[in-house]
Order: C-alpha cells, then structure tokens, then sequence
C-alpha cells in the first residue's frame, strides 16, 4: 500500500509538471458505471457471437441486423441508466485544473462528458452509441428515439426520410476506425509529455499502439487498471486497482499543491 501511496503521489507531481496530459480510457472505467464490458467473463460476447455483427454482414443480412438490434436494445438499458464514476469525475477535474490536453476513449456511453468534460476535448475512437445514423442520407436520430421505436416491437428499425439502413454511431467489427479522430489520437499522443491509461488491456488496434506512440516521441507512461498488460513493461509507473479510487487519489494530491497555469 506505501508504495502505491509514493506512486499516486509520484503521478500527481508529473501531471503538475506537465504541459500536455492525455487521459486514455477503456471499458474498465465504464464498467465502474456499472456498464457490462463486452469482452470480460460474463459479457456480451459470452452470450451473442461477435461474428454475427460485422459490418458486411450488418449492411448485408437483414437477419444479421435483426440480431444485432436485439443486442443492442438488451445493452442500451444498462448504458442509459448509468451514471458518470469517480474516475470520469477526476478526469474532468484534471480539465478544470488545466491540466488536460485531451480525452481519447474507447468508451462508447457518453459518461465522460457527462461528468463535465468538454466535448470538444473528448476523442471517442470507437464512436458513440447515444445516437443513430441513416447509412443512406446520413440523418441522425437520438438513441432514445430508435430506442422506443425497438420496445415497441419494431424489429429493424429503418430511416423515416429515405427507409436506408439504421445503425448506432458506434464502429462495428470490420468497419474502418473514423480517420478524424484516429488521425488526431495520433497526432495529440506524439506531442503530449504525460500519457495516461485507465481501464485499458490495450489488446484493439489501432487504439492499443498510443501509449507506445506517445512514449517513443518522450512522453511518459502511467497505466492505471485492475490487471496487468502487455504495455506494463513500457511504464514509467504502473499502478493496479479501482480507476475511480486511483483517479480521485491523484487529483486531490494534484489539488493540494495546484499546477500553475
């Protein structure tokens, strides 16, 4: 316990120190909201096949997309109901301190800028799944919307304006990362000096090679998370447990002794 005392207060002197600080976030801080992570032991994975929800298969099967929208309506309870944590909270602290560059999330449910966070300073990877999109004329539906049309009992629900294909703002298996944001994920990490992890295994590419980025260009590395990783080796501090416990240490220690800015 000393020694991860020292290394909360050794992460909190290096975002005071630092000029551009870029908080990574994966499903382990979301599952903290009470989300279900789709990969753990007991996720979405374990009871639908992630196979059936490619996106040639989404665009080309309507029972792919039947199946994929009963999914969807089963994990969107559970996202609507959740409640920002202790670690968005801090994260969106660490902005009002002046402190963050930017957020880049792998996280889809919005909570980061719930909490506060600017949404202008939030880089959501993996898209989010608080709106829809018509794959034909591009009009946008809120989630809530398509929501009740699905607990109505509409099984694939369709554009109002053109009757094109539906589907979440999310990136689907075999559907291409969004250039924008991966391009400025990059460009962010090779030009910040501290690089944070939280809740993270780091295993989806093209998301798992920034801190690896961000360390090659002389950033340092803190990786925050429940269990080890493979980027472990890489850190220049590792500290393991709960993201919002971690998180709310730090940024009091930060607050004790204010960055100047």
């Amino acid at each position: 316990m000393e020694h991860r005392d020292s290394l909360i207060r050794q992460v909190a002197d290096w975002i005071r120190t630092s000029k551009k600080v870029i908080v990574f976030t994966g499903a382990g801080v979301s599952t903290e909201s009470g989300i279900p992570d789709f990969r753990s032991p007991g996720g979405v994975w374990q009871k639908y096949n992630p196979e059936d929800f490619y996106y040639q298969k989404f665009i080309s099967s309507e029972a792919s997309r039947e199946k994929y929208w009963q999914m969807s309506r089963e994990f969107y309870e559970p996202l609507k109901n959740a409640e920002p944590n202790e670690a968005h909270r801090a994260i969106a602290q660490l902005e009002k301190l002046g402190k963050l560059d930017c957020v880049i999330t792998q996280n889809i449910d919005n909570l980061h800028q719930r909490a506060g966070s600017s949404p202008e300073k939030v880089i959501e990877l993996h898209g989010t799944a608080v709106s829809v999109s018509c794959l034909s004329c591009r009009k946008k539906y809120p989630r809530e919307e398509i929501q009740a049309r699905l607990l109505k009992g509409a099984r694939v629900p369709l554009c109002d304006v053109c009757g094109g294909i539906l589907k979440p703002d999310t990136v689907s298996f075999g559907q291409p990362m969004p250039p924008r944001e991966t391009a400025e994920s990059f460009d962010r990490a090779r030009s910040c000096d501290l690089f944070i992890v939280i809740g993270s295994s780091l295993v989806v590419q093209p998301a798992a090679s920034l801190p690896l980025e961000a360390k090659e260009h002389g950033a340092k590395l803190v990786m925050i998370n429940r269990d080890p990783t493979y980027h472990d080796v890489y850190a220049d501090a590792v500290i393991h447990g709960s993201a919002g416990e971690v998180m709310r240490r730090i940024v009091e220690a930060v607050r004790e002794n204010p960055p100047s800015v």
